[in-house]
């Protein structure tokens, strides 16, 4: 017995280099609702990420059933940038159901986050027979959209 309880999931997050792009694309072509978008005081973010100059300024997203985390920091100045491939370990995505794959790729083409490849159909696991695509943004930040399968007709 470990004497707590997981009672839900509060969040997803990503460090971005362009908060108002990111922004953007989540709410303006994805219709998600930006919650808040705020600084943080620094002297407290240094503590809770243990870098010191850490400055950062915070949106919170809410999607269909999730809520998103995007962080811009300001500092320190040696951040950089990281690139990973999904079969790297610790690389990350989100994923969200969608009712139209096709729709949904066109419209983030347009807002600069590119489909790593065509959407493709899937043959097994538990959403076979929907189909399945991964998209990433300026960041890398890959974010993966199911069309689960279409119900049976009875």
């Amino acid at each position: 017995m470990s004497g707590f309880n997981i009672t839900g999931t509060n969040h997803t997050s990503f460090t971005v280099s362009d908060l108002d792009r990111c922004i953007n694309y989540f709410c303006g072509v994805l219709g998600f609702e930006l919650l808040n978008r705020s600084p943080r005081d620094p002297g407290f973010i240094e503590r809770v990420v243990a870098i010191p100059g850490a400055d950062i300024e915070v949106a919170y997203i809410q999607a269909p059933g999730h809520r998103l985390e995007l962080i811009r920091y300001r500092g320190p100045d040696s951040r950089r940038r990281v690139e990973s491939r999904p079969c790297d370990a610790g690389f990350a995505h989100v994923a969200f159901d969608v009712d139209d794959i096709d729709s949904v790729v066109a419209a983030s083409k347009e807002a600069g986050v590119m489909p790593l490849a065509e959407p493709q159909d899937l043959d097994r696991g538990p959403n076979k027979g929907g189909r399945v695509v991964y998209t990433r943004d300026a960041d890398g930040i890959t974010i993966e959209f199911i069309q689960p399968p279409k119900p049976s007709a009875v």
